[in-house]
């Protein structure tokens, strides 16, 4: 029996956030961990990446307890680790530094080997008629569907 792929979303950070760049990263899990993603109880409300001594951690994610774990089971919203290449920390690392700038996941999936991944943004923070603009679009193309519906 196959399950259903799993494909957590962030929407909140695509209203937010302008993205600028975007990276797929691994992420360290304990074995509950990944038991809990793969029953999809995650969530990345409210989630952020940090630099911290060259390392990419991401804080504030949300992976629910695994019900059948004993007294080995994980914190809810521990920071994690997240790992890309070198060159990819070092880019990510200098362009973040920048004033507006910031690293926020978009998604988490399994990939076909099994792995989890997140896609993490280089992400500048939107202004209020950026938000109402996005809204208009997103309004737009709901009516431009309904029409064609018909």
């Amino acid at each position: 029996m196959k399950q259903p792929p799993i494909n957590i979303k962030n929407k909140r950070a695509s209203f937010d956030y302008a993205f600028i760049d975007t990276y797929t990263a691994g992420i360290v899990l304990t074995g509950t961990e990944i038991k809990s993603v793969r029953l999809g109880k995650a969530s990345l409300v409210d989630t952020f990446c940090y630099f911290s001594h060259g390392e990419l951690w991401v804080k504030n994610m949300h992976i629910a307890e695994y019900f059948y774990g004993s007294y080995n089971n994980h914190n809810a919203r521990r920071d994690r680790k997240l790992l890309l290449q070198r060159k990819e920390l070092e880019k990510l690392e200098r362009e973040s530094k920048d004033p507006g700038f910031t690293i926020v996941p978009v998604r988490m999936f399994i990939n076909e080997k099994g792995l989890c991944k997140v896609v993490i943004a280089l992400a500048k923070g939107k202004k209020e008629f950026d938000k109402r603009q996005t809204l208009r679009e997103k309004d737009d193309k709901r009516e431009m569907a309904r029409m064609f519906k018909r």
